[in-house]
């Protein structure tokens, strides 16, 4: 398996900048969801997923989990919900609500352990508010989220301008 590292340095502060202005395409049997970055409160995540988008680690990934009325998650490159990158990302709480289309990391119990899973809410969540790093919000696509179900992959996952 590939090894991946965060980005820090001037890497997490180019790709944080870069963020501002970048939106994430995840392409899907379904159609596409395209999300637009959060750096000005998440700038290590929204780096560290700019990197990993662009190294193809999301590539075919799948949505390991799916609650309806609640989130899709994926991410995972073991699938089951315990995978991640190699490394984790230190919490970046902040005041963004947990609504429908919220990008966001997962963790485990510890906040400082999110990597490179990450869920999408169906719908508004407010009790998941300042306890996971909201790292941005879906754009276009929102049915596509709402279609995607349990084994369903990221055929491609990539990082484009805004237009």
């Amino acid at each position: 398996m590939a090894t991946y590292s965060k980005p820090t340095g001037d890497e997490l502060t180019e790709l944080a900048t870069e963020a501002a202005s970048a939106r994430a395409r995840i392409s899907t049997e379904k159609g596409d969801i395209v999300f637009t970055f959060y750096p000005d409160v998440a700038p290590q995540h929204s780096a560290a997923f700019i990197k990993l988008a662009r190294a193809g680690f999301y590539d075919g990934l799948t949505f390991h989990r799916v609650e309806p009325g609640f989130v899709i998650q994926g991410g995972d490159p073991d699938g089951n919900g315990t995978g991640g990158p190699g490394y984790q990302l230190d919490a970046e709480f902040s005041e963004n609500p947990h609504i429908q289309g919220t990008v966001a990391m997962a963790r485990s119990s510890n906040p400082n352990s999110a990597g490179s899973q990450f869920y999408i809410c169906l719908d508004d969540a407010p009790f998941l508010n300042r306890q996971y790093t909201v790292f941005g919000h879906v754009v276009e696509g929102q049915s596509v989220v709402d279609a995607i179900r349990k084994g369903d992959a990221m055929t491609t996952v990539t990082i484009e301008d805004k237009p």
